[in-house]
């Protein structure tokens, strides 16, 4: 029996849109704090809320859009994020105060919510139901690649031309993604009119997908220790003197995701989630442990190998997992609860994280982190990994 195709051009196509769209996220979000300090001489607090009330925006949106994105349709979502987030992209060049900037950030980040949740649910439906884990995996790495490519020519940008041009680069690539989506072929998903009548009303299970939270509550921790190293590592690798080997923290935690996903991806499919989990839980918190240890530049880019095996692993197929498990009409709600669940505990991490700097220091943060991943282990088995599902529903497509 012949394998089922992957590399389609609808899949090509929405993996594409979803590296632009968070290219933009990440190349903005390393960015935009510098934008705010030298426009409008914000506080380092008030630049650090620039920053991040974009993921608030991102969250809401999320919140609202899977309960609404089966009803309304994925494609027209699709369309509706891509316009929202190319006008509020645009704007940032109206922009001429500081709360302006916040306002702009929060609506910035709410399209980057509808569009991403599309994205999401449209290439769940795309990937066969046999090859999941392996589709996943690969269209995960159009986050893992913006994770990389975005900071950095984001920061080289910063440094060498007018901050306008970080707006330029982000308007072109957003339209060139919404002129390639009018080529997308989706699916349509038929509705019964049961499932049509469950959607009304303002129940919490038309927010989430209950089926998909044990793993998405998982997935918070995931993000969580994942925080620690987003928000602080520049810090840490000033504070051990490693900055210049530091830079290249990321550039080797992307090489290795790339590199282990058509493995890890087909393990997936092949042995099952708990193959692919549990060796991923060990790696991210040795990782972890290794960053904690670090004297050296070696320890830090082995740390950032890890980083890749272990975080880069857990995101996706945690994701495959969520979608797995719920019901084929609800695959938006359960991507979009995924995403909630995730961004939640990277967005919230710093926060709390940063109380505790203090009192344990950098190095005492990564071995704590290292233990949060331990316990998330743990927590993974009782939700999800004593009773793992042992094949995929069934998905009809309709033209």
């Amino acid at each position: 029996m012949s394998k089922a195709n992957l590399w389609t051009k609808d899949f090509f196509i929405v993996t594409t849109a979803n590296f632009f769209l968070y290219f933009t996220f990440y190349l903005l979000m390393v960015t935009i704090t510098v934008f705010a300090a030298e426009n409008f001489h914000a506080t380092p607090s008030q630049a650090g809320l620039a920053s991040g009330i974009f993921v608030v925006g991102t969250l809401i949106a999320r919140l609202f859009c899977g309960k609404s994105i089966d009803r309304v349709g994925w494609k027209k979502m699709l369309y509706i994020g891509f316009i929202f987030f190319l006008i509020t992209t645009c704007l940032y060049f109206a922009v001429n105060s500081l709360t302006f900037l916040l306002i702009n950030r929060f609506l910035n980040g709410a399209a980057m919510g509808v569009a991403s949740t599309a994205t999401g649910t449209i290439v769940a439906k795309i990937i066969p139901n046999e090859r999941r884990g392996e589709g996943t995996g690969y269209y995960g790495l159009s986050v893992t690649l913006a994770a990389a490519v975005g900071p950095f020519l984001g920061m080289y940008l910063t440094g060498h031309t007018s901050f306008s041009m970080n707006f330029i680069v982000c308007i072109v690539l957003l339209a060139c993604s919404f002129v390639a989506a009018f080529f997308l072929n989706v699916p349509k998903l038929e509705w019964k009119e049961e499932q049509i009548e469950k959607t009304k009303g303002f129940s919490i299970h038309e927010f989430f997908e209950t089926k998909a939270i044990p793993i998405s509550i998982v997935g918070a921790l995931i993000g969580f220790g994942y925080s620690s190293i987003l928000s602080f590592l520049t810090t840490y690798a000033n504070y051990i003197h490693l900055v210049d080997v530091g830079s290249f923290f990321f550039i080797v935690y992307a090489v290795f995701i790339v590199g282990s996903r058509p493995f890890t991806g087909r393990w997936f499919d092949l042995k099952g989630e708990n193959f692919v989990m549990y060796p991923a839980f060990i790696l991210f918190a040795l990782a972890l442990f290794v960053l904690s240890q670090a004297h050296h530049g070696f320890a830090l880019l082995a740390a950032g190998a890890l980083v890749g095996l272990g975080y880069g692993t857990l995101s996706t197929s945690a994701q495959a997992i969520s979608i797995k498990v719920s019901p084929v009409h609800r695959m938006g709600l359960a991507t979009s609860t995924f995403f909630i669940f995730l961004d939640g505990g990277i967005g919230v991490g710093p926060f709390l994280i940063g109380f505790f700097i203090p009192l344990i220091g950098y190095r005492g943060l990564y071995l704590a982190m290292a233990v949060v991943l331990l316990v998330s282990t743990v927590l993974y088995y009782f939700l999800h990994g004593r009773k793992p599902m042992q094949a995929y529903g069934k998905i009809t497509s309709t033209m």
